[in-house]
């Protein structure tokens, strides 16, 4: 004979056969809150890595996912007691230590090459964990060709290119990031992973052809026997611009700054204070690369002749010719 339900008796529901307990796991890594950490040039930066609890012996481990070249930089290593750092970051790299349980990486004087994925490793010689995190830096994206023309870098030129300009070359984040905020360029450019591509916000004929706007694409190219132009990403400066009117040469214009404590300023020099200091100024100016520019943050009429902010450019005129002010560098 059948059970008969009561009202209001409580019913109890079994699955056969049971499943599986989770497995607890060791878990000795906390997750994260943020898996993207933001900094500046020059700012000190931790990259938060925090055990739950320590097993009986172990060693944590920090490395540098490289971009494009499917290997990771050794940091340093810790047992929690001892530390011994590796790699390029030298002393720059330590650990917080706030805690027992901290094993937290700090790096000081943040530099441009230190942006990217960041491993954390906890090694127990057993039950290995790890987490990753991503440093990233404010900056700005610039397309840089030299006085030759366009297309004249393979990829390492490329990259010597954005350092001698106070940056480096720009990651494909970096690049769409830009393209967000308003970066249209038609000619294609390494970037730091051996790729090539440009931004077009406006699809036409002679740029990328009709259809959406967008990042197009040239794929991994030759780095050795391909050339293109560089898209270089530099962050916020150490020191600052200014201008110097007059009518000079760019000798003058080195002798100019020089009498001011200063150096004619990189191109990267001058898109870092468009962009964060807000330089705004008409009058065209040598650069150190020997190009003459000048920084829009408000267009208006007779100046730049665009409707949006950026960096306006002249070309290379003769360094002979006394026709331009000049903008200076000077570190703080």
């Amino acid at each position: 004979m059948g059970h008969r339900r009561q009202f209001g008796a409580r019913v109890s529901l079994s699955i056969w056969p049971p499943l599986p307990a989770p497995h607890p796991g060791p878990h000795y890594l906390l997750p994260p809150i943020h898996e993207v950490i933001h900094s500046r040039r020059g700012a000190t930066v931790t990259l938060p890595c925090v055990l739950g609890t320590p097993p009986p012996s172990y060693k944590v481990r920090w490395s540098k996912v490289e971009p494009g070249e499917l290997r990771e930089t050794l940091i340093l290593i810790t047992n929690g007691h001892h530390t011994r750092g590796y790699g390029p970051l030298g002393d720059r790299a330590r650990m917080r230590r706030g805690h027992r349980l901290d094993a937290s990486l700090v790096i000081t004087s943040v530099a441009l090459e230190d942006e990217g994925r960041y491993r954390c490793e906890l090694i127990n010689g057993l039950e290995d964990e790890s987490l990753a995190l991503t440093l990233r830096l404010e900056g700005v994206v610039f397309p840089y060709q030299p006085s030759q023309g366009r297309y004249q870098f393979n990829y390492y030129e490329a990259k010597k290119a954005c350092a001698e300009q106070d940056g480096r070359l720009a990651t494909y984040p970096q690049l769409y990031q830009a393209w967000t905020e308003g970066l249209d360029w038609c000619n294609a450019g390494w970037l730091l992973e051996g790729s090539v591509r440009y931004p077009v916000l406006t699809a036409r004929p002679p740029c990328g052809g009709r259809g959406r706007p967008g990042i197009r694409s040239y794929g991994p190219r030759d780095k050795q026997h391909d050339h293109y132009d560089a898209f270089c990403f530099t962050s916020a400066l150490q020191g600052h611009v200014f201008f110097v009117p007059g009518s000079l040469t760019l000798a003058e214009a080195s002798g100019a700054c020089a009498r001011r404590g200063a150096v004619v300023a990189k191109v990267g020099h001058l898109y870092a204070a468009w962009k964060f200091s807000g330089l705004d100024r008409c009058d065209g100016g040598w650069l150190a690369d020997g190009s003459v520019r000048f920084p829009i943050t408000t267009p208006r009429p007779r100046c730049g002749g665009l409707p949006d902010p950026g960096v306006r450019s002249f070309g290379f005129p003769s360094p002979e010719q006394p026709a331009y002010g000049t903008y200076c560098y000077a570190e703080t």
